[in-house]
């Protein structure tokens, strides 16, 4: 479902649904930490709460910020599960799929949205489309990826992005979307280059405040 609130401007909207989210964090949870600008008005929100908490970072931006505010983050190797996982995104659909990564760091934070009991997406207005589109962030090995690119196609290599918080290789799939993205999805992933995608299936989400 989605919750929405008064018109004010994108900075203010995403702090808006940052502070919204981080009212849903009770003490002792688990807690998956996603990345992105969004996700960088929920740290301190979060912190200002006191709470105690178990956290993992998705990204070594987000556990830089997450720490140097109080936030305890360790190692996902030391959990098998989180209460609740927040994050961004750069795509909502109206059926629920996302399109997240603009960052890099999509292939953790899917793994992270997978693992939580609830996934909730923090977000402006502005990122609400009537359907996905181009570009859909993918995760590439090093290992052979001309042969990727090639296998996919429609993907290129992003320019000056750095590797992924793993060490993949940051490309975009520019090719066109169909109304069912499962079909994508799936595309994406029977190719063996492939580390991961930013197509996110309305099964992960459990809500989205805007």
């Amino acid at each position: 479902r989605w919750s929405k609130f008064p018109p004010v401007s994108a900075e203010e909207a995403k702090r808006a649904a940052a502070r919204a989210a981080a009212e849903l964090v009770e003490d002792g949870m688990t807690v998956g930490l996603g990345t992105g600008s969004t996700v960088a008005h929920l740290l301190p929100a979060l912190a200002e709460r006191g709470l105690e908490l178990r956290c993992v970072a998705t990204s070594p931006a987000t556990e830089r910020q997450a720490r140097e505010l109080g936030l305890p983050v360790e190692p996902f190797e030391q959990l098998d599960r989180f209460d609740i996982a927040i994050d961004g995104a750069d795509q909502i659909a109206p059926d629920g799929w996302l399109v997240k990564g603009g960052g890099g760091a999509h292939t953790r934070e899917k793994i992270v949205a997978a693992a939580a009991d609830r996934f909730v997406v923090i977000a402006d207005e502005s990122k609400l489309v009537e359907r996905l589109g181009a570009p859909v962030p993918l995760e590439l090995l090093a290992y052979g990826l001309r042969a990727t690119l090639r296998a996919l196609g429609s993907a290129q290599v992003r320019e000056g992005a750095p590797p992924s918080p793993d060490g993949g290789v940051i490309a975009d799939y520019r090719g066109p979307i169909p109304d069912d993205p499962a079909e994508l999805a799936a595309r994406l992933e029977a190719d063996p280059g492939g580390a991961g995608h930013g197509l996110f299936p309305p099964a992960l989400g459990s809500e989205v405040l805007i």
